[in-house]
């Protein structure tokens, strides 16, 4: 595999003039590690420290060469961003020794096609899409690749416990978690217009006359309009 390099320089600056060093190109950056007495703050070319972090990720050693000193194999850790521009502000770096195990995340990819989906009948879904590892930093992998092409039927499902790696490899996560799983094709329904609800505009309308007619203005049988009592008496007279 392709060995990745690093030059950093040492860093003076701190606190709101790094911004100024942001917009000159450079990137401020801290280097920590179990045999450090304390962390190093850095600083590396931006247009370099972009193409690093995106070959190594967080799981690929890089070689860093601090002025002219003797490299050091490290591992990017926290990489921050702008959130608008998305440029990098900030990069963790962690040393590591070859002869102690170290922790680390690890993407899962989902490779192969299942013949459930291949026929129709499901949909793959993905569950969780890293594991943590620990390992050697010699036998660090850039990913684990799932074979998805064994789940052959619905609600077949494939976890963490079926992973295939290396011995030298300790998967910490737990064996319970889903990575993939073919679900039924749901159909899609289109509920048919519901019909105008004649009746119920009858009803109230209907009962719009009848109060009106507890008033002395609605008709009786036979269309005559039959009138209060008060005006019975009136006529009468």
């Amino acid at each position: 595999m392709e060995e990745i390099f690093l030059t950093a320089q040492p860093r003076t600056v701190i606190g709101k003039q790094v911004n100024a060093m942001r917009r000159a190109g450079t990137i401020p950056a801290v280097l920590y590690g179990k045999h450090l007495d304390q962390p190093l703050a850095l600083q590396v070319e931006e247009k370099t420290l972009q193409t690093v972090v995106a070959k190594a990720g967080h799981n690929r050693l890089i070689k860093l060469t601090v002025d002219t000193g003797t490299p050091r194999l490290v591992l990017t850790r926290e990489v921050q961003r702008n959130p608008m521009s998305g440029r990098i502000v900030h990069v963790d770096l962690q040393e590591v020794s070859m002869t102690e195990k170290i922790t680390t995340p690890v993407p899962l990819v989902l490779v192969g096609t299942s013949p459930a989906v291949t026929r129709g009948e499901g949909l793959l879904i993905h569950g969780i899409d890293t594991v943590q590892i620990r390992v050697l930093p010699g036998d660090l992998i850039p990913q684990i690749e799932v074979d998805v092409s064994g789940l052959e039927s619905l609600n077949q499902s494939l976890f963490v416990k079926n992973l295939k790696v290396s011995d030298k490899i300790e998967v910490l996560t737990s064996g319970d978690e889903m990575v993939a799983k073919v679900v039924p094709v749901k159909e899609e329904v289109i509920a048919a217009e519901a019909p105008v609800a004649t009746a119920e505009v009858e009803v109230i309308k209907k009962g719009k006359i009848e109060e009106e007619g507890a008033e002395g203005e609605a008709p009786a049988a036979g269309g005559e309009v039959k009138k209060p009592e008060a005006a019975k008496k009136e006529e009468k007279k």
